[in-house]
């Protein structure tokens, strides 16, 4: 051969090494790496691991992933408790499940209801803390069977979130006399004392 094209398949021999060797490290084995016999079994062995290409032992720890530190010190998500009272439905046609949500601090009252009665209704739903504070809020409840909620603002708690109750009332739109009270649903459930 002659000295130039010794030169050009010596530069792609080069090249398709340089190529091919990062690639064949990130594609990672698919069996238990080949080591080579004899003494040096240990340092390929040590240097496979430390490559994170080759069988983990348990003193060997798992390669670091970027942005696992940030992961791992994130602040937990605090879990959503919610007390629900029972199902209730009055003659009129009117369903209401009230129910006290807290998550971590914040405490509030939520009420999920139906309103088949064929007419508009109002509903109240108040939250009681302990210490005889509430908080209550009006929501228009439109003649219509679809499923709705009403929900107070969330507060920062005072005391145990179990310590807390609600109370919703389905009445019909207007003042005076002319609205009955067709439905209250609680937050208590059947074992909790009262009504």
């Amino acid at each position: 051969m002659r000295p130039v094209n010794l030169r050009v398949v010596g530069l792609g021999t080069a090249v398709t090494v340089a190529v091919l060797l990062p690639l064949v490290a990130m594609a990672g084995p698919t069996g238990d790496p080949v080591r080579p016999s004899g003494s040096g079994d240990a340092k390929a062995g040590d240097l496979l691991r430390d490559l994170g290409l080759g069988p983990r032992t348990a003193a060997s720890p798992a390669p670091a992933v970027p942005g696992a530190a940030a992961a791992a010190a994130a602040p937990a998500v605090p879990e959503r408790v919610t007390r629900c009272g029972p199902e209730l439905a009055s003659p009129e046609g009117v369903e209401a499940q009230t129910c006290v949500l807290s998550e971590g601090p914040d405490v509030w009252a939520r009420t999920y209801y139906r309103n088949a009665a064929g007419q508009d209704l109002d509903a109240f739903l108040t939250l009681m803390a302990p210490g005889g504070r509430t908080v209550q809020v009006s929501c228009p409840v439109p003649a219509q069977d679809e499923p709705g909620t009403c929900e107070t603002p969330p507060e920062r708690g005072r005391g145990a979130a179990t310590a807390y109750t609600a109370v919703a009332e389905f009445a019909g739109t207007g003042e005076g006399a002319d609205t009955p009270l067709l439905l209250r649903s609680g937050s208590n459930t059947a074992d909790s004392e009262g009504s």
